[in-house]
């Protein structure tokens, strides 16, 4: 009797870091969304999507930095969401739309965690979210929060 035994190949993903960016992105929105799913099913599922030449089939090397940020934003999102309240005027944190509300947690889990991503990249990075994701009055609100909590960052070195 002959089996076929498929063996699995891993992949790693060739994307940019604003698609990595993205993909976290996306990962964190299904997750906002979807309370089965799994934090690596959600970003697995995402990278399959963003990097067209992977298969289902196929072991996926989710990148440092999407696994970093969001199981960070994850853990952190109690203490995240208090710095943005704090930044927040004649806003409740529960009128935010939901993908203002993720860009704003990724973007200020950058300016406080991530070293290596200075607090202007993150700015502009979460206005690019911002400009494909939301409307242009949304990415105003960002900039305004992120402005205001990347100047109380920088006061504080």
């Amino acid at each position: 009797m002959n089996y076929l035994i498929q063996k699995t190949r891993k992949s790693k993903v060739e994307l940019t870091r604003h698609q990595l960016r993205e993909v976290a992105f996306q990962a964190m929105f299904s997750m906002m969304y979807q309370d089965d799913v799994s934090m690596t099913d959600a970003m697995r599922y995402t990278l399959l999507l963003a990097d067209n030449s992977l298969t289902e089939e196929e072991e996926i090397v989710i990148p440092l930095y999407v696994d970093a940020v969001v199981a960070g934003v994850s853990e952190k999102q109690e203490e995240l969401d208090g710095v943005i309240e704090k930044h927040l005027r004649g806003w409740k944190i529960n009128r935010i739309a939901k993908a203002d509300l993720i860009i704003l947690r990724l973007a200020i889990f950058e300016m406080l965690y991530l070293q290596d991503v200075p607090n202007k990249v993150s700015l502009n990075e979460a206005l690019e979210l911002a400009k494909t994701y939301t409307d242009e009055e949304s990415k105003r609100f960002i900039n305004g929060v992120l402005s205001s909590v990347m100047a109380e960052i920088d006061s504080n070195k």
